[in-house]
């Protein structure tokens, strides 16, 4: 399964993307995440289905200091990368 978040809130300089790389390895998901101009961050999980809803339930919650308003998801086709990176922001 493969499918892109997108989340919203209070997401950015707060540790969203450290986190969610953390996140992804302990669960065995690949894909990368990086930060949007428009404040919110993007990601794409791709894996076994019970591990990437799983890690998207985690995104609600998101670490500490984060303030979680939306995740919406979108299929998505793998990626083309190994592992979980955070990758340079995106327009």
């Amino acid at each position: 399964m493969s499918v892109r978040v997108c989340i919203e809130g209070r997401v950015q300089g707060v540790g969203f993307r450290y986190w969610l790389v953390r996140e992804a390895d302990r669960a065995g998901v690949t894909g990368w995440v990086r930060n949007r101009r428009d404040g919110s961050v993007e990601a794409l999980f791709s894996g076994d289905e019970t591990r990437v809803r799983k890690l998207i339930t985690r995104c609600h919650e998101g670490p500490p200091v984060a303030y979680v308003t939306t995740v919406r998801e979108a299929p998505a086709d793998p990626p083309e990368i190994s592992g979980f990176q955070s990758l340079p922001t995106a327009p």
